[in-house]
């Protein structure tokens, strides 16, 4: 979604056609080795998020990259909190009643993949229930929200983004988002920390270039999405869609970000007990 809005404008800054490709599997594991492993040349980058860049690496037992040293950082492009939300199966109205009745019942909670951010988040608040909330994995957002709709799960982690519009539509009835402060999008929802203390879980979106990618490149890339991000009309679409725009100085303070939250999760990660998958 966002790498739809931000192709054009890339595009048009660099002089050249920037095309979108999907690459869907795996927790986007799939997409971010095919980057990196291609020519580092500026003409394959990858635009990606917290999960398949920081989580599903460790917790894979045979990651396909090392994302500290397979990729270069170049900017980051916009911010979004997870959101819990519930379908039509729980009539619960606030978070603390959800930990309250799963610490007596079962709650199938729904996330896009083994391993990513919206799993992490089950996995912490399974913790802090201290009952029997099961994570329910689906290969991508589409049939997480398809079964959470149509109540064979019970509820839903996911980036706030595609929730978005389903949880205004009042479709999805949403409990909290994770960020530190309630969403601007939503500011009637509350903070899963006005809960639970220290609950604070935000994702990140950025634009990555295989290792070894010159140094040139990266800064001319890294210009233009500042420019973009910089724009009105592109902040728009972000805010419309639920997505905070936002940069970094440049691709040395992105590098130092993105090598903090490696080591920031794999130490989450390690406490929670996440399981290792093939």
């Amino acid at each position: 979604m966002i790498a739809r809005v931000l192709a054009p404008s890339l595009g048009e800054k660099l002089g050249t056609t920037v095309v979108v490709e999907n690459r869907a599997g795996a927790n986007g594991t799939i997409g971010a080795n095919h980057v990196a492993k291609s020519k580092p040349d500026g003409h394959t980058l990858l635009l990606s998020s917290l999960s398949p860049m920081v989580l599903s690496p460790q917790t894979m037992s045979k990651p396909p990259y090392q994302s500290v040293s397979d990729f270069a950082a170049i900017n980051m492009v916009g911010l979004a909190p997870e959101a819990i939300a519930l379908g039509p199966n729980l009539k619960i109205k606030t978070l603390k009643e959800l930990l309250v009745y799963a610490s007596k019942n079962q709650v199938t909670l729904a996330s896009s993949g083994v391993g990513g951010l919206p799993h992490l988040t089950i996995e912490l608040l399974k913790q802090a229930s201290e009952g029997n909330i099961v994570h329910v994995a689906y290969k991508g957002a589409g049939p997480a929200i398809t079964d959470t709709l149509g109540g064979h799960t019970d509820g839903i982690v996911m980036d706030l983004p595609p929730l978005y519009s389903l949880i205004k539509d009042n479709r999805l009835h949403a409990l909290a988002v994770t960020s530190e402060t309630r969403s601007k999008f939503l500011p009637d929802l509350p903070t899963a920390m006005e809960e639970l203390s220290n609950f604070n879980v935000v994702n990140w979106v950025g634009v990555f270039a295989p290792a070894n990618t010159s140094s040139q490149v990266i800064t001319r890339i890294d210009a233009a999405i500042k420019e973009i991000v910089a724009a009105d009309d592109f902040q728009k679409k972000l805010t419309d869609v639920a997505m905070m725009p936002s940069t970094m100085s440049g691709p040395a303070a992105f590098q130092n970000y993105f090598n903090g939250e490696y080591m920031r999760w794999g130490a989450v990660l390690k406490e929670s007990a996440v399981a290792m998958q093939d």
